[in-house]
C-alpha cells in the first residue's frame, strides 16, 4: 500500500496503464546551421498544431478557466522570444535544434522556478510542457497517445501535464495515480472538473507499479493499493458501490432546503470562475453563486482590459442563467500571484501584501469604473450583489462604494436602465477588517469572509509554502474568533455574512461555522449537496453551544477533537 494525496474524490480498481514519456538523451552536435533551423521551424509548427488539436479535444469536458492552459501554451509556442532565442543559439553555436531547444528552455525553466512568486512559479511547469512536446517533434519521438487507450485503466505516471489530463476519456480512465502534484496543481484541479477520481504526491509509485498490474486507487483516502488480494477487490468494489450510492442518494437534496434539524435554514452557495460554471452550481443544487471570480475575464484576454460590453455580456449571462438567484460578483482581483500579460506590476517583495485587488483599481480607476459600469448595465438581468476584495480601512470602502453610486448616477442619467435592488458589501480577508467588523457593517449591505487570505494573514503563513504549510489552520482559535467578531459585527446592524474561502466547505469547519452563525456557505459545485446533508443533519443550537466552546480552546487539536466528538 502506498500512500498519497486525495485530489479527487472516488475509488476505481483497473489495471495499471503507466504512462512513461519518451526518454530524451540530448547531447551537442556540430550541424549545418540553415538545416537545423529549418527542422527547428518544421517542429514548431507542429508543436503549434499539436496543441491546437489537444485543446479541440478537451473543449467540452473543461471549463474556459482549464482550456486558458492551452492558451497559455499556444502564446508561449508562438513567442518570437523563445523561439527566436533558439534559432540564435542555432546560428551562433552551429548546434542541433534539440541542444539549442533544451539549453534555452533549461535556462527559462531555471528563471522560473527561482521567482519569488507562485504564478511564475507554476510557468515553469507550462515552458516544460511545450518544450519536451517540441524537442520531442525536433527528434521524431512518439508522445504517447492517452485518447488510444481502449480498455478500462487507471494511469500511473510521474506527474501529468495539462495536455495528458486533457485526453483522458472517462469511459476507460477510471482514475489517476501520480508520483509528484498537490491538491492545487492543474492534473488535481482537472481531475475535479472531469470527476476523475485521482491521488497524487504517490513516492514510489512509478518504481513499483508495472504496467498491467491490477491496481485499487483509493481517493477518498488517499492510497493506492498494488496487486491486491482477492479480499481486497472485493472490499473495495463494495466500497466503490457504496460511494457511488452516496453520491446517487444525494442528488435527492439537489431541491431540498438547506434547514438544521431545528428549524434553522441557511444557504449554499456556488463559487465560479466562468459563466459557464453556472450549470455545475445550478445541477448540484446551488441557491445562488456566492463568488464569481471576474479575474479569470481579464487573465483570458489577450491583449488589453476586456472592454465594457465584453464584461457586460458575461455578467448578464450569469446573472440570467441564475433565474433569480442571488450572484455575489466579486471586483476585479488581481495582483499577488494573478499577472496579466498585458499589464505591468510594479516590483515588490510582498506582492501579496503589496499593490493588489482594491488597492489597484482605487489607483487605476479608469479600470475599476469601466466594471462597475458593465456590473451596474447587468444587474437588471437578476439579484446581483457587488463585493470588494481585499478591504483594509473604511476609507477604502467608501472610496470604492463612491465610484460604484457615481458611475449608476450617471447611467441612470444616459437613460439606461439600473436595478434599485444591488447590494454592496466586502470581502473580510483582512484582520484588521475582521476586527473592525462592527464599523463596516453600518456602511457594507453584506459581508463575504475570504478564509484563503484570512487565515495566510492571520498566521504571516504562505499557504502555497510547503514548509509553513501546517500553520494553514482554519480550525485554529484565532480564526474562529476572527469569524466570530466578522459575523456579530454584521448581525448586530442586520446584515448578512457568506463565506467563500475553501472553510465553507470542509467537513469539520462547516459544523463550526454553523454555531457561529454564518447565513451563507459559498463552496466549489461538487461539495454542495455532501455538506447540504450534513446540515440537514445538525441542530443549530447544539453547534452553538459546541462552537462557543471551541472558541475557548487553546490550540486547532482541541478544537478538532471538539467538532469530531459532537458529530458521533
Amino acid at each position: 500500500m502506498l500512500k498519497g494525496i486525495a485530489a479527487s474524490s472516488g475509488i476505481a480498481i483497473a489495471k495499471v496503464y503507466k504512462l512513461q514519456q519518451p526518454i530524451l538523451n540530448i547531447e551537442k552536435k556540430e550541424c549545418d546551421s540553415a538545416a537545423e533551423v529549418a527542422k527547428f521551424q518544421a517542429a514548431l509548427v507542429k508543436t503549434q498544431a499539436d496543441i491546437e488539436a489537444v485543446k479541440a479535444k478537451a473543449e467540452g469536458k473543461l471549463s474556459e478557466e482549464e482550456l486558458a492552459i492551452f492558451d497559455a501554451h499556444l502564446m508561449m509556442a508562438n513567442d518570437p522570444e523563445l523561439s527566436g532565442q533558439i534559432e540564435e543559439m542555432i546560428k551562433n553555436e552551429s548546434c542541433n535544434a534539440e541542444f539549442a531547444t533544451e539549453t534555452v528552455a533549461n535556462m527559462m525553466i531555471s528563471m522560473f522556478e527561482s521567482m519569488d512568486n507562485d504564478y511564475f512559479k507554476e510557468r515553469a511547469a507550462d515552458v516544460k510542457d511545450v518544450t519536451f512536446r517540441l524537442k520531442c517533434n525536433i527528434v521524431g519521438a512518439v508522445i504517447p497517445d492517452l485518447t488510444a487507450i481502449n480498455e478500462e485503466v487507471v494511469i500511473v505516471a510521474e506527474d501529468l501535464t495539462p495536455s495528458d489530463t486533457a485526453q483522458l476519456n472517462k469511459q476507460y480512465t477510471l482514475g489517476f495515480a501520480t508520483a509528484t502534484g498537490g491538491r492545487t496543481s492543474h492534473s488535481a484541479i482537472m481531475a475535479r472538473s472531469l470527476e476523475i477520481p485521482a491521488v497524487v504526491g504517490c513516492a514510489g509509485i512509478m518504481e513499483q507499479a508495472d504496467q498491467g498490474d491490477l491496481l485499487i486507487l483509493d481517493a477518498v483516502e488517499g492510497q493506492v493499493i498494488l496487486n491486491p488480494t482477492p479480499e481486497q477487490v472485493k472490499e473495495y468494489e463494495a466500497k466503490a458501490e457504496a460511494f457511488k450510492a452516496e453520491k446517487e442518494a444525494l442528488k435527492v437534496l439537489k431541491d431540498a432546503k438547506s434547514v438544521t434539524t431545528d428549524g434553522h435554514e441557511v444557504e449554499l452557495a456556488g463559487n465560479i470562475g466562468t459563466p459557464k460554471d453556472v450549470e455545475g452550481v445550478l445541477n448540484n443544487g446551488g441557491e445562488g453563486v456566492g463568488l464569481y471570480r471576474t479575474e479569470f475575464l481579464y487573465m483570458d484576454s489577450e491583449l488589453d482590459f476586456p472592454s465594457e460590453d465584453e464584461q457586460f455580456e458575461a455578467y448578464k449571462t450569469v446573472l440570467e442563467g441564475m433565474g433569480g438567484k442571488k450572484v455575489v460578483v466579486r471586483t476585479l482581483d488581481i495582483g499577488g500571484d494573478k499577472k496579466l500579460p498585458y499589464f505591468t506590476f510594479p516590483e515588490e517583495m510582498n506582492p501579496f501584501l503589496g499593490y493588489r485587488a482594491i488597492r489597484l483599481c482605487l489607483d487605476r480607476t479608469d479600470i475599476f469604473r469601466t466594471q462597475l459600469r458593465a456590473l451596474i448595465r447587468a444587474s437588471v438581468y437578476g439579484k446581483l450583489c457587488i463585493m470588494f476584495p481585499m478591504i483594509a480601512t473604511l476609507d477604502e470602502f467608501r472610496q470604492a462604494k463612491a465610484l460604484f453610486e457615481e458611475e449608476k448616477a450617471k447611467l441612470i442619467s444616459e437613460g439606461v436602465a439600473v436595478s434599485d435592488h444591488i447590494e454592496v458589501g466586502m470581502m473580510v480577508e483582512i484582520p484588521a477588517a475582521a476586527v473592525l467588523a462592527d464599523q463596516f457593517a453600518k456602511e457594507a449591505d453584506f459581508f463575504s469572509i475570504g478564509t484563503n487570505d484570512l487565515i495566510q494573514y492571520s498566521m504571516a503563513a504562505d499557504r502555497m509554502s510547503e514548509k509553513v504549510s501546517y500553520l494553514y489552520q482554519p480550525l485554529n482559535p484565532s480564526i474562529l474568533r476572527l469569524v466570530k467578531m466578522t459575523i456579530d459585527g454584521a448581525h448586530k446592524e442586520g446584515k448578512w455574512v457568506g463565506m467563500c474561502g475553501e472553510m465553507a466547505g470542509d467537513e469539520l469547519a462547516a459544523p463550526v461555522l454553523l454555531g457561529l452563525g454564518l447565513d451563507e456557505f459559498s463552496m466549489s459545485a461538487s461539495s454542495i449537496l455532501r455538506t447540504r446533508k450534513m446540515i440537514r443533519s445538525l441542530s443549530k443550537q447544539e453547534m452553538e453551544v459546541m462552537a462557543e466552546k471551541a472558541l475557548q480552546c487553546s490550540n486547532i487539536k482541541e478544537v478538532t477533537e471538539l467538532v469530531k466528538n459532537s458529530l458521533k
